[in-house]
């Protein structure tokens, strides 16, 4: 049966591709993102492609916002049955500037440098809000749409430093470890009331976000890019269509006893003890 789907941060490079993918089995695809020309730009590719779709501004960290939103995808497709959520991301103002803390970092007057000890609490909590709390409030008001029918599921995304935190980077691997553990509290919460939920959790792929940090400007890795490889035994980043079997899997009828589950997408990267 073909459903209503609600993604978020669709304008983005990977979940505007589980958008299209979507799309192609004839789902009704509303893409939403904080920019809305982001997500104009989605919604007419799906429809110029034949599929259905409508591009909605949405912010995720605002309710009101949201239930905006919800009224134009319930006036345009009717209700929800998958939700996605895919907005997320990381801030500088959480980010270390080394991988390991070294007794020289006291005394580094640099600028811009941080140490663990000069972490942001405004960057730490934002990375914590765009990711919990947008993974949480979207579900709060777009579930309310699933709750007692049947092939309704939630589809969260997480990522491989959930199980591994990678340097440098403590907020967001927190964030992401937060999302998967909510994952399987959501998955049990809503378990009697016919909801699936469940995760994909992307090892390195290239995106708008990360991009300039991995690949230099002449399309070399930069050091942090070549130890990605290095630790990846396929060897590549991951691409937009290693997401897509994963998400048309747990979306269908044939991953109907599937819920609370974390899917690794690596390039078995967290599998690899580097030895």
């Amino acid at each position: 049966m073909l459903k209503t789907i609600v993604l978020t941060g669709a304008g983005g490079v990977l979940c505007s591709a589980m958008a299209k993918a979507l799309a192609k089995q004839g789902n009704k695809i509303a893409v939403l993102d904080l920019r809305k020309e982001a997500a104009d730009k989605v919604a007419n590719e799906i429809k110029d492609t034949g599929g259905e779709a409508i591009g909605v501004t949405a912010n995720v960290l605002e309710k009101e916002s949201l239930e905006k939103a919800k009224e134009v995808v319930n006036k345009a497709f009717g209700k929800v049955d998958i939700l996605i959520n895919g907005a997320g991301g990381n801030h500088p103002l959480g980010t270390t500037s080394n991988p390991f803390f070294a007794m020289e970092d006291l005394k580094n007057t640099t600028e811009g440098f941080k140490s663990f000890f000069d972490l942001d609490p405004k960057g730490i909590e934002f990375t914590f809000n765009l990711n919990f709390l947008g993974t949480l409030i979207p579900t709060q008001v777009f579930a309310t749409d699933m709750v007692g029918r049947e092939g309704c599921s939630i589809l969260n995304i997480s990522s491989m430093n959930a199980f591994t935190p990678l340097t440098k980077i403590p907020a967001y691997s927190g964030a992401k470890a937060a999302i998967s553990n909510f994952t399987q509290w959501l998955a049990v919460h809503f378990s009697k009331v016919g909801i699936r939920v469940n995760a994909l959790a992307p090892g390195f792929f290239l995106t708008d976000q990360n991009r300039t940090l991995l690949i230099n400007e002449d399309g070399g890795l930069t050091q942090r890019g070549q130890q990605i490889i290095d630790q990846t035994p396929m060897n590549r980043y991951g691409t937009p269509d290693d997401l897509i079997s994963a998400t048309l899997f747990l979306c269908d009828g044939a991953s109907a006893f599937v819920t609370g589950i974390v899917i690794p997408i690596d390039g078995g990267f967290a599998a690899y003890s580097g030895v």
